[in-house]
């Protein structure tokens, strides 16, 4: 299994973390979320390394508009069905993942040396 990075191209943040790989020659594979989402194992597996409640963006736009913060939803299948509520970037690798600005969790993404 390969680094991932899950994101949009217009994400300040997501661009950050490419930038952060790209700098250390680290191969990755990026998945833009306006084309397409993870898969239900795929998000599976990160809502296992952060927690459910890490998942959803409340703060954006999208979530905003829908009213999810005064809402009780089941965040896997609200991502499922719009990709883009997902908090960006999250970087994955295997059952290991983060998600946000975390410059420190993505170093644990590095080779040991």
């Amino acid at each position: 299994m390969g680094l991932q990075i899950f994101g949009t191209r217009k994400c300040p943040v997501t661009r950050k973390a490419e930038r952060f790989f790209r700098d250390r020659a680290i191969d990755y594979q990026f998945i833009d979320l306006a084309e397409k989402g993870p898969s239900a194992g795929e998000l599976d597996a990160i809502a296992g390394a952060v927690g459910r409640d890490a998942l959803v963006d409340l703060e954006g736009q999208r979530a905003k508009k829908r009213g999810l913060a005064y809402m009780d939803f089941d965040p896997e299948e609200e991502i499922l069905a719009d990709p883009l509520l997902m908090r960006t970037p999250v970087v994955r690798d295997g059952r290991k993942a983060a998600i946000g600005d975390a410059p420190e969790a993505w170093a644990g993404f590095l080779p040991a040396k």
